[in-house]
């Protein structure tokens, strides 16, 4: 396989031909004895199809309604309306490949299992099976389909804390029955997921791990050794958490679980390193040959760089036209996108990168997720105009770096801060000059940095507080008005508007949408005025399931170009607004109260923000 990377490395920069190259190594690579994430996928597929399994596509990067989070981070994610009783039209049993970015990682991303953006597969019991059949279903699965080593599996369970005292006995019954030894299955405190805001659905779970290091796995597991690699998360939400605190059984008690792609994949193939499957090898070849050195010279960096690119192709791909900026997903972007240049930079890579790096990836990945070949040009050139914007502050920095080198924590803080110097950078700039920054400057900066992550997590903390997980009233309601308010765009503006994000929570709506221009004092009444006469006229709000040609032809609003299940749901308020929706909906309109629109701006190019209140 390496001489077909030199290949596709060699062909990346042009896109058709390496398109169609990439199809014809990933159709090759299922008939080799290697296992593809196509191959796992399938496999993955078909085995819970066999036990009557919906499949759902992966919903898109950017949460709709739910301000609690920028990112989808899990499979549970599109699901929550479903999770707390709500009737998904693909039935109570479903599964779905989930597009996930987690940035709570980025400080582990430069290990061998960590990432920012992965692939989640996860198999989901909406009021269905139970504790027993998920747990049956993942081991059948890992050990008779995937045939990985009972000996080298292990499990943790939850062991109780101060809000539910007891462990998860019934669990650890179904491992023992299972044949998993006593030896094999920890209790862990914090093996608890959710509720995904202040109440809601939760419940224990219980994790499965995998031995990747060197010869036999250790008789008794213990979850704090880095060779056991957790593979599969079985949530059991059988507990519901009132406004007041406490926890009551849950009348809908449901199984979400999640399989990270990337670490199964490796494991399969027995690496004990994620960067060294088929997800990352293209991407690592390609910058071995611009850098000039080896992956096993400065593994970090190069984990950081195809990591954090692999990433930002994601985001940039997604139909909501996120582009980098200093504010929300736009902001993560641009982080994402400058610190894979900082560590492209301590290997020696000077020149433009950036953008052949992001044709190669998209190219790869446009055979499971082709918005990437729709949305190929926004892509290459969102990140070649941050590479440029921000090579120039770079080369700014290393001219004051010159004149004034970092004689502190804080003088390194302040490269960090303003021109984006990791600590990594610092010292390597300090080394080729002799100058002196030892431990105890790295401590000083090490401080700093920790007291800025600290600010912004409180910022952002009061910022995505609520959201629709609550399924609160006003969330409700704010919810119902974006229907109303996205028709009356499309009637006041034209047809060409199209929604592109959505954040709610008790408070205010905020609403993405396509326009070129900003909208006219006159044109912003004009479309208050439209949603206040729905209101008053007391549309009831009513749903119908249908497939997706159905919605097509009755003219139901929804975006096409993403994928849908076989069946979905229509809300339609009167005969004013039919449109593709999952989410919580009021009865009548005239629920919502007074509609004012308090400001409209620009979010990204072509794209209109609003943001309303219900008063």
């Amino acid at each position: 396989m390496v001489y077909f990377y030199k290949i596709l490395t060699f062909l990346a920069k042009f896109t058709k031909i390496y398109r169609n190259l990439a199809k014809i190594i990933s159709i090759f690579m299922i008939f080799s004895n290697k296992w593809t994430a196509k191959k796992l996928k399938n496999k993955f597929f078909q085995y819970f199809q066999g036990k009557e399994h919906h499949l759902i596509s992966s919903a898109s990067l950017i949460p709709e309604n739910d301000p609690t989070v920028l990112f989808t981070t899990a499979g549970m994610h599109p699901l929550v309306p479903y999770l707390i009783g709500e009737k998904h039209p693909e039935g109570q049993c479903l599964i779905s490949v989930q597009k996930c970015l987690r940035t709570g990682d980025i400080d582990e991303v430069g290990d061998a299992t960590h990432h920012t953006f992965f692939e989640m597969l996860g198999n989901w019991s909406l009021g269905d099976y139970f504790k027993k059949e998920a747990i049956e279903y993942s081991w059948d699965f890992l050990t008779k389909i995937l045939k990985l080593e009972k000996d080298k599996l292990a499990v943790s369970i939850f062991a109780g804390n101060k809000d539910v005292p007891a462990y998860d006995e019934e669990s650890e019954k179904i491992w023992l029955s299972l044949g998993v030894s006593k030896e094999r299955i920890e209790k862990i405190k914090d093996n608890w997921w959710g509720p995904a805001g202040q109440s809601g659905p939760c419940g224990p779970d219980t994790e499965i791990f995998y031995w990747t290091g060197p010869g036999k796995a250790p008789k008794k597991f213990e979850e704090t050794d880095k060779h056991w690699v957790e593979i599969w998360n079985n949530v059991i939400m059988e507990f519901d958490k009132t406004a007041d605190g406490k926890y009551q059984p849950l009348k809908q008690k449901n199984i979400d679980t999640g399989m990270g792609l990337e670490r199964t994949l490796a494991v399969l193939n027995g690496y004990d390193d994620n960067y060294k499957t088929e997800l990352f090898q293209p991407i690592i070849k390609q910058l071995e040959n611009i850098s000039g050195k080896k992956y096993e010279e400065d593994k970090k960096s190069f984990r950081i760089i195809a990591d954090h690119i692999r990433s930002a192709v994601f985001i940039l791909g997604d139909s909501h036209g996120i582009a980098p900026s200093n504010k929300d997903q736009g902001y993560v972007l641009r982080r994402l996108i400058r610190r894979a240049i900082r560590f492209a930079r301590l290997l020696g890579i000077k020149e433009y990168f950036m953008a052949s790096l992001g044709n190669l990836i998209a190219s790869w990945y446009a055979l499971a997720y082709p918005e990437l070949e729709r949305n190929e040009k926004f892509i290459f050139s969102e990140l070649a105009k941050e590479e440029e914007k921000f090579s120039k502050t770079l080369d700014k920095g290393l001219k004051v770096f010159d004149k004034n080198p970092p004689k502190s924590g804080k003088d390194a803080f302040m490269l960090y801060s303003t021109y984006g110097f990791p600590i990594e950078m610092i010292e390597e700039e300090v080394k080729s000059r002799n100058l002196n920054f030892g431990n105890k400057e790295k401590q000083e900066f090490l401080e700093y940095t920790v007291q800025h992550a600290n600010l912004s997590t409180t910022a952002s903390a009061g910022m995505f507080k609520g959201g629709l997980a609550d399924d609160g009233v006003m969330a409700t309601k704010y919810h119902t008005a974006t229907h109303l308010l996205h028709q009356a765009l499309r009637d006041v503006l034209g047809q060409h508007v199209e929604q592109r994000g959505s954040n709610i929570n008790e408070e205010r709506l905020r609403f993405d949408f396509v326009h070129p221009d900003p909208m006219t004092n006159e044109q912003i009444k004009k479309v208050e005025d439209i949603v206040n006469q729905q209101i008053v006229a007391q549309l009831p709000v009513s749903y119908q399931e249908m497939s997706v040609e159905e919605a097509k032809k009755q003219g139901a609003i929804g975006l096409f170009e993403q994928k849908y299940g076989e069946k979905v749901k229509v809300y339609k308020m009167g005969n004013y607004s039919q449109e593709i929706c999952g989410g919580p909906h009021v009865k009548n309109t005239s629920e919502l109260g007074h509609f004012s629109i308090k400001k409209e701006q620009s979010s990204s190019a072509g794209i209109r923000r609003i943001k309303a209140v219900l008063e």
